[in-house]
Parts: structure tokens; sequence; C-alpha cells
């Protein structure tokens, strides 16, 4: 009996794995650093492990499909945020086995990623997972703030409802303004955003890279909290480190004069 992913769609995997093609790079790292041996293909946009040397198959809004099937996987590792139906259709159209995540929270995340790990790539849980379960577990939540968390500039776009980046921050103390939004990725006028009435705004690095000259003086008055976008909204062998990271990186944050203060 085929096991079942994130999204109850029964998966053909075999059971025996031996080559995997990931088309998220959160689930690429996952692989890469628990059984790199499998690792079959991955996207344009896979950068950790820093030294991967796997096919790549365009980015995960357009991954190359007749390339993948090319690859000969036993399995593809997909995500409904960051994957296309049209794409993962095509793929299973195609004979190919997907096994498809949804994760919006930490504990969504380390379930999901035993499973995936367990049924779909036929590997024992590592060690960094339970490390990661353990770490999550004890996290003390830091100062209470409230903040906005923008991931795009050019419009402006915030995190809004049902995220895991939403779930991260209100697990280390910091409540995200629009997490009540009826998007999950709301455009957001930059005045409505300062009037928002947050006192924190965080700006990771990814998708879009924000900087200490390029974020913070869009938001006078607010402390600025620079944080890396890896640890904020990848799922895999960062989690175990990301509550102390982001900590700090939160602690830090700064804040740019009001105009007119001095």
């Amino acid at each position: 009996m085929s096991p079942f992913d994130d999204t109850g769609v029964p998966v053909p995997v075999p059971d025996r794995v031996r080559r995997v093609v990931s088309i998220v790079p959160s689930l690429t790292e996952t692989v890469a650093v628990t059984a790199p041996g499998l690792l079959a293909g991955a996207t344009d946009w896979c950068t950790h492990p820093a030294d991967l040397d796997v096919p790549r198959v365009r980015g995960t809004k357009n991954p190359d499909v007749e390339r993948i099937a090319e690859l000969r996987p036993d399995v593809v590792l997909g995500n409904t945020e960051e994957n296309r139906p049209a794409d993962v259709e095509a793929m299973r159209a195609a004979g190919i086995p997907v096994w498809m995540t949804e994760i919006r929270t930490v504990d969504e995340a380390l379930a999901s990623l035993r499973r995936m790990l367990a049924e779909a790539c036929r590997v024992p849980v590592p060690g960094w997972l339970d490390e990661a379960s353990r770490v999550w577990s004890d996290v003390t939540p830091g100062e209470p703030r409230t903040a906005v968390i923008p991931i795009w500039r050019r419009p402006w776009m915030v995190v809004g409802r049902d995220t895991f980046t939403g779930d991260v921050l209100s697990r280390l103390g910091v409540s995200n303004v629009y997490a009540g939004h009826p998007d999950r990725y709301p455009k957001i006028a930059l005045d409505e955003l300062n009037a928002a009435g947050a006192d924190l705004v965080v700006l990771p690095d990814e998708p879009y890279r924000f900087t200490a000259d390029d974020g913070p003086e869009s938001f006078p008055g607010i402390d600025a909290a620079l944080v890396d976008g890896r640890y904020l909204t990848w799922y895999g062998p960062s989690l175990a480190a990301a509550p102390a990271a982001l900590s700090r990186q939160l602690a830090a944050a700064s804040r740019r004069p009001a105009p007119g203060s001095h």
C-alpha cells in the first residue's frame, strides 16, 4: 500500500529509494544532509549545501518536467506553497511519483520532514531532526514585540495569515500585525505598514534581499531587525540552529530616527 503525502495523495514510492529529485530548496538540503547519495536533481534555487553538485531542473515555479523524467527519480519532493499544481499534475501524468509537503507551522515542519524522510525517501530519521524537535520544544520567547514582516518591495508584500514564518516568529515572542489578514502574503502600501502599530519590522534577506541600506530607511522610528531568511523560512537542517540565531538577530534590532528628530 502506497504511503500518503501531506495532501492525502497516495504516492507509489518503491520499497527502496535510490534516486530523489527535489524542487524545493529546503527539502533539497534536507535530503543532501541526511542521505546525500539519493539526490539526483534539484532546482537552480537550491543553494545548500554550498558544495551541492547535482543536475539542475530550472526553478520551483517552472521545473523542467522532461528533464526531471530523464533523471528517472523514484520520487520527486515538492511543497504546496513553493510549487504549482499544474507542474505537479504534469509530473504525475508522466508517471513520476511526487510527494507533496504542506507546512505552515514549526510542528508541521518537524512532523512532515520525519514522514517524508521515512516514507518517501525510505531513510532513517536523522539526528539533526531529533535535535531540531528538542530545540524548538525548549524555546523561551523573547521580549514581546509586534511586527510587520516584509518579503518584497516594489510593491511591498508582507507575511499574512497561516505561514511557517509567522509561526516561527510567534514562538520567539514576535506577533505579526497581519496574522489575521485574509491573504497569506498581502500587498500593503508603505504608509499603511508604517501606521499599523508595529514596534518592529523584520527584514529577511530572501526572497527579497533586504540589507542595512535597503529596507530600514522605509520604517523611520521603528526598530528594524535584519534576519537570515534561511532560518526564518526554511524547514530542514537549519531548524536546529534557527531559534538561537533568530533570537540574536531580533535582539540586535536597531532604530532609524523619525523625520525631524535629533
